[in-house]
This record gives structure tokens, C-alpha cells and sequence, in this order.
């Protein structure tokens, strides 16, 4: 067995999508956090491109988050059967990350107005119009999860990107049933549910 080293700072942020994953299948990992700015200040420098996320994998450093979702997904059995279905749970996979990169603008401006202003248009137009999308998604789907009949990475990537939503507007996926019950699915599964409960809070 692999050892796996998972390094980010003391957040959900990047590297929930990862953690998730080594909860889901199960599979120990050193969950490196850190949080004292001088002790990344020295590890900056070292990194592959100077930024976390990093997955040590057995010696082998893989950098970015998305990259290191991928791989643990193939990995651990999360990542489809097919071709088509493997590209469908990139498709999703993506949408989450145009998705999170919209988040990401409320969270780091700093003027209160213009935070304000980019809080309504999430709640107002960003989150609707991807909430749409993925309801749309799991329509199509005809089942419990988003690709075929098994739960794959393309699940929890729509269950992380909608964290930090829901922590601002609690009621946010009232009008996409579906997608609201596919979040409540994963939630109840065991190695998630169990996780959950002892997760550390943060605002993002």
C-alpha cells in the first residue's frame, strides 16, 4: 500500500476534494496542515509551483489540486468504467471548478460594498445558474449519483463546491430538489457521515 502524504494549510479549501476521497475509499493518509505563516514561508521555495495542495505519494510529488483528485480518484475506483464516463465525470468535474472560481471572487475581495455586491449576484445568479446546470445533470442521469449507477469523484466534487455556498445562504438548493437529495445521499454514507462530524469548520 501507497503511502500517502497530503499537504495544505489548515482549511477546508483545495484539498477537501482530496480528503474526501481518501475518506470515501477508505484509505489512511498523513493530512499535513500548516498554519503557522513562518513554517510556509520556508516551505514555499520547495514546492513544485510554489503553492498547496501537494500530494506526496511514496516520494513522488504531484502539485494541483484538481490533478491530485484525478489521480486519487483512479486510484481508489472512483473515476468511472468507460470512456464516456470517465469524460462525463470530467465534464462535471470542470463545471465545479468554473463553479468555484466564481465563489472565489467573494471570498477574497476585501472592500465590504463590493463584498456585498458579489454575495448578491451569488445568490441572485451564480449559484442558481449552477444549480440549474447540475439539477440538469442528475436528470439525465436517471439514478442516485451523477454518473452511471456507482458513486464516483464527479459526486463529491459537486458535494465540496457547494460548502461554502450553503454556509452563506442555507436555503440555496430548496428549488433543485434533486440536487438537494443527492447531497443528503452523500452525507449519509458512512465513511462521509462519520468524517463530518469531527470535520474542522472554516469559511472555505
Amino acid at each position: 500500500m501507497p503511502i500517502y502524504k497530503l499537504t495544505y494549510f489548515n482549511i477546508r479549501g483545495r484539498a477537501e476534494l482530496a480528503r474526501l476521497l481518501f475518506v470515501s475509499a477508505g484509505i489512511k493518509f498523513e493530512d499535513i496542515r500548516i498554519e503557522k505563516p513562518e513554517v510556509w514561508k520556508e516551505l514555499k521555495p520547495n514546492m513544485p509551483q510554489g503553492q498547496l495542495p501537494i500530494l506526496d505519494v511514496d516520494g513522488v510529488v504531484f502539485a494541483q489540486s484538481m490533478a491530485i483528485a484525478r489521480f486519487l480518484a483512479r486510484e481508489f475506483g472512483l473515476y468511472g468504467e468507460t470512456n464516456a464516463e470517465k469524460t462525463k465525470i470530467d465534464e462535471i468535474v470542470d463545471t465545479t471548478t468554473d463553479f468555484r472560481e466564481e465563489i472565489a471572487q467573494d471570498f477574497r475581495e476585501k472592500d465590504e460594498t463590493k463584498k456585498a455586491e458579489l454575495e448578491k449576484r451569488l445568490e441572485d445568479q451564480i449559484i442558481p445558474k449552477y444549480s440549474e446546470i447540475l439539477e440538469k445533470y442528475l436528470i439525465s442521469s436517471c439514478g442516485e449519483f451523477f454518473v452511471g449507477s456507482s458513486f464516483t469523484l464527479a459526486d463529491l466534487a459537486v458535494y465540496d463546491v457547494y460548502q461554502r455556498p450553503i454556509d452563506l445562504f442555507p436555503w440555496i438548493l430548496d428549488k433543485v430538489p434533486k440536487l438537494a437529495a443527492h447531497r443528503k445521499r452523500v452525507e449519509k454514507l458512512p465513511r462521509i457521515e462519520a468524517y463530518l462530524k469531527s470535520r474542522l469548520k472554516s469559511v472555505i
